[in-house]
């Protein structure tokens, strides 16, 4: 994969409207544009996060067979991303059509009218299940360009770009407050595989653009508010472990939060109290051998659903989640690009073997539906987080369920 160099210029890399979903890097996104197929397939990666965990969120962009490009859930428009899409247009032809494939994930979903104003020939396809909270409003309320918006067809023939892909669509999932839906794209021509956030593969290593700005990876490769960062090899590996580990389980059982005496203390110490440091504040505390937390979790490259999908969405509705993977299954892909963390190649069974755990969920519930000789895996995953690294999730499942904001496992089927 051949990455394109990023621009230098600070006033491209604007974004301003990033007050409507405010993430960091807020108003300055860089875009990382990586050719995956030769003359064929593309990503734009960028990054978000909070608290200075960061992750990648990609787009992207294949070339149509007829001339022209189709783009899967669009990042944010800054200059330079633009100026990446011109090139690509400059050889292969026109943005002809803009795949939003979610309908719960708002950071894929805030950028799609931004992207689609600045392609106003490209006719913009949603996954057909979209909602919005607190009122289910119209899609052109949610900024999508009226007069060329349209819900992907539930029968995938019937899409105009139907001759070079196929299509499936996971969900809607009644969750109780909203639904989730995804839709997984195939390219036939490349035999790749798009997803949004259905499967992950962690990268051993810190993704080029995370690497673009190191500073979040050097600020949690920290041990205490009163080490200096450092910017070295060592430091942006130990920094992106604990950024997936933020990342997946919010707080990982290898976690500890320092007391708020014990922080402030710290804080006024720091050899760095700058805004940007936050002002010396760091009440992180690692335990000893936490690294086994992220072996576990990364699982050798391994493809998974993370840990939210898998406790909080999936097994809601886990034999329709299972015949959509069946499916998927169908297609004859050697790659997966999700729009997180890494690309890889991958195999339909391998792809099958991630879903492992709704068939261990559905024999522990006593299904009476479940068939135990049909999809069964070839090879569960290697690895396993601990039960303590789901805790916290655990216990936002118990309270959502408590407030009735979400519906109990296995509820629609």
């Amino acid at each position: 994969m051949t990455p394109h160099p990023v621009s230098p210029h600070p006033k491209d890399w604007s974004w301003p409207l990033w007050p409507i979903f405010p993430l960091y890097p807020y108003g300055q996104r860089r875009t990382l544009r990586t050719e995956v197929v030769k003359d064929t397939l593309w990503t734009f990666d960028q990054i978000q996060g909070v608290l200075y965990v960061v992750t990648p969120i990609r787009m992207t962009v294949v070339k149509l067979d007829a001339g022209g490009l189709l783009v899967y859930a669009p990042v944010a428009p800054t200059p330079e991303c633009l100026r990446l899409m011109a090139d690509l247009e400059a050889q292969h032809g026109a943005v002809k059509y803009i795949i939003l494939p979610t309908v719960s994930g708002l950071e894929h979903k805030v950028f799609v009218g931004p992207f689609a104003r600045r392609f106003p020939r490209a006719q913009v396809f949603v996954a057909p299940s979209q909602w919005s909270f607190p009122l289910n409003l119209p899609l052109s309320w949610l900024g999508l360009p009226v007069g060329r918006t349209q819900r992907l067809p539930t029968d995938c023939s019937q899409a105009p770009f139907a001759d070079e892909f196929d299509y499936a669509l996971l969900g809607p999932i009644n969750l109780g407050l909203g639904h989730f839906e995804e839709a997984a794209f195939f390219h036939r021509r490349s035999r790749t595989l798009l997803l949004t956030d259905a499967l992950v593969s962690v990268p051993a290593t810190p993704p080029a653009v995370v690497q673009l700005d190191p500073y979040p990876l050097l600020f949690h490769a920290k041990d205490s508010a009163l080490e200096p960062l450092q910017d070295t090899p060592a430091a942006r590996q130990k920094g992106w472990q604990r950024v997936v580990l933020f990342t997946f389980f919010f707080a990982p059982s290898a976690l500890e939060v320092a007391a708020l005496k014990q922080t402030l203390q710290e804080a006024r110490h720091a050899p760095e109290r700058s805004r940007r440091a936050y002002f010396g504040l760091f009440p992180f505390q690692w335990k000893a051998g936490w690294e086994k937390s992220f072996e576990a979790v990364q699982r050798k490259g391994e493809w998974f659903v993370a840990p939210i999908l898998e406790r909080l969405i999936l097994n809601r509705a886990p034999q329709q989640t299972l015949a959509w993977a069946n499916l998927v299954a169908s297609w004859n892909f050697e790659r997966i690009v999700p729009c997180h963390f890494a690309i890889a190649d991958a195999t339909p069974q391998q792809f099958l073997d991630a879903f492992h755990f709704l068939h261990r969920f559905l024999q522990e519930t006593h299904s009476p539906q479940v068939d135990p000789l049909e999809s069964q895996p070839s090879n569960a995953p290697s690895t396993a987080p601990s039960k303590q690294d789901y805790q916290l999730l655990n216990l936002l499942e118990q309270t959502l369920q408590q407030w009735r904001i979400l519906l109990p496992p296995h509820n629609q089927e």
